[in-house]
């Protein structure tokens, strides 16, 4: 499946902004399964500085600097990016929780996506007693590791309520999850928390879903912003599995994968600091549009690589 990309992210700022700093992930990379075909990233001012480099999880990272008062501040990517389907797995398939948690502790591998990296508390996903426990009820002995996790997503999806005002991007895991309420990051991050709890490997994932669904299905929830899901390490031989606990998926498709890390903290879209006072406002719009449809509504191809 290939999808072009459009991505704007607008702040516009209560007073004029003299100086500015900003780290920006909003480029999707080559990844298993997933082919950059071509991308075109743009930033508003101009900037006296840029700097692109990859952290320690692969994604890429541009760093720039402003330096031209300002009172908006606007980023824009536009991208074509070729999805393939990973093979299916059987939920009953692979080892147990128990042997993926010993397989994860003795693991010698210090790479990015080493299940080391993701098996304890991080910035913005402490460990939870409550969440633990929670957790706890889909991990019976000698439960498969995939099919727990599957059956801790859809927990997540059928008790959990979307909604946007409840949380915002700083509320801690264990809020939402007394709340029974938030967006694809508290989810996210509560699926997170509890696994790790239990003493097993789990990721977060930013990215891109598909705008439109196929014909007969639903629009998926958080289709108009970034999303997040979760990546967890089922043993060597099935590796890391894709699960969406905001829409009760097993990813394929229809996911973008944008930046993987430990929480939001590793992979927020734009962080940085600006000089100036008072509010800001944000506005975000994401459009990730199939090829086909792309082409009958009579739009071009996504611009060639620039400076992303």
């Amino acid at each position: 499946m290939k999808y072009d990309i459009h991505q704007s992210t607008a702040y516009s700022y209560a007073s004029s902004v003299p100086v500015a700093r900003h780290v920006v992930r909003m480029v999707p990379v080559d990844r298993p399964n997933q082919r950059v075909v071509a991308s075109h990233f743009v930033v508003e001012p101009e900037p006296v500085e840029w700097t692109e480099t990859r952290d320690f999880f692969g994604n890429k990272v541009v760093h720039i600097r402003i330096e031209t008062p300002h009172r908006s501040f606007t980023v824009k990517t536009r991208a074509r990016v070729e999805v393939e389907a990973p093979a299916e797995i059987a939920a009953d398939a692979g080892p147990s929780w128990e042997e993926a948690r010993e397989a994860a502790d003795e693991s010698l591998d210090l790479s990015a996506l080493s299940p080391a990296h993701f098996l304890f508390p991080s910035p913005a996903v402490p460990l939870s007693a409550p969440i633990t426990e929670w957790t706890a009820e889909s991990f019976p002995p000698g439960r498969p590791m995939l099919a727990a996790c599957v059956e801790l997503m859809n927990r997540l999806y059928e008790e959990f309520t979307y909604d946007p005002r409840a949380t915002d991007v700083s509320t801690p895991p264990l809020e939402a999850f007394e709340l029974r309420a938030g967006v694809c990051q508290d989810f996210a991050h509560i699926m997170i928390a509890g696994l790790r709890g239990l003493g097993l490997p789990a990721a977060y994932v930013s990215g891109f879903l598909r705008t439109e669904p196929p014909p007969g299905k639903e629009r998926l929830q958080g289709a108009d912003a970034t999303h997040a899901w979760v990546m967890v390490w089922c043993g060597e031989a099935i590796g890391w599995q894709g699960l969406d606990p905001t829409n009760a998926l097993v990813v394929a498709t229809d996911h973008v994968v944008l930046a993987v890390g430990r929480d939001y903290t590793d992979v927020a879209p734009i962080g940085g600091v600006v000089f100036g006072s008072g509010k800001q406002k944000l506005n975000v719009e994401v459009d990730v549009i199939p090829l086909a449809e792309e082409a009958a509504a009579g739009k071009g191809p996504a611009s060639p690589h620039s400076r992303a």
